[in-house]
C-alpha cells in the first residue's frame, strides 16, 4: 500500500451501506478492516478494469459489489499496457471468480490480482464498542 494512501484519497463519505441490514461504513478502511467482511470474488470488465466488482460477503448474509476503482489508490506497483487475456501466456485467472492467484504475467490486468490479494489477506479489526447513553465505560452497563 502507498504510504498515506488512505489519507490521500478521495473516498465518498458514505463509502457503504450493507443493503440487508442496515450495516454502515462511512470510511473504505472501515470496510476493508471489519471482520465481517469477506472478499470472495472478482468480476472483470476487460474494456474498463476500474468498473470491474471485487464481492464481498458481509456477515448477515448479503454480498455487496464495489467497483475495482475504489481500491486502486491501495496499489503502488507496476500497471502493464498490453492485455494478454486470449493469448497462450494468459493463465485465465481473472476469468474465474474466486480464483485469487496471483498472476505471473505482464498483463494490464496483473495489477488487479495483487489489490485482490491485497485485500484478501487485509488485517481485520474488531471496531471499538461504543458506551451505550448514559452508561459509563467503567460500569460494565455497556455490554
Amino acid at each position: 500500500m502507498t504510504p498515506g494512501a488512505f489519507s490521500t484519497a478521495h473516498v465518498d463519505p458514505s463509502f457503504k451501506t450493507c443493503s440487508n441490514c442496515g450495516k454502515h461504513w462511512g470510511r473504505l478502511k472501515d470496510f476493508i478492516q471489519d471482520p465481517g467482511i469477506e472478499l470472495t470474488g472478482y468480476m472483470p470488465t476487460f474494456d474498463d478494469l476500474s468498473t470491474g466488482l471485487f464481492l464481498f460477503n458481509h456477515r448477515c448474509g448479503t454480498t455487496l459489489a464495489c467497483q475495482v476503482a475504489l481500491f486502486e489508490h491501495l496499489y503502488d506497483g507496476p500497471v502493464y499496457r498490453t492485455r494478454k487475456k486470449g493469448t497462450t501466456e494468459c493463465p485465465g485467472f481473472c476469468q474465474n471468480q474466486t480464483d485469487f492467484t496471483p498472476c505471473p504475467t505482464e498483463c494490464n490486468c496483473a495489477f488487479v490480482r495483487d489489490i485482490l490479494l491485497m485485500l484478501k489477506h487485509w488485517p481485520k479489526f474488531e471496531p471499538p464498542e461504543t458506551p451505550t447513553a448514559g452508561a459509563s465505560p467503567d460500569s460494565g452497563d455497556n455490554q
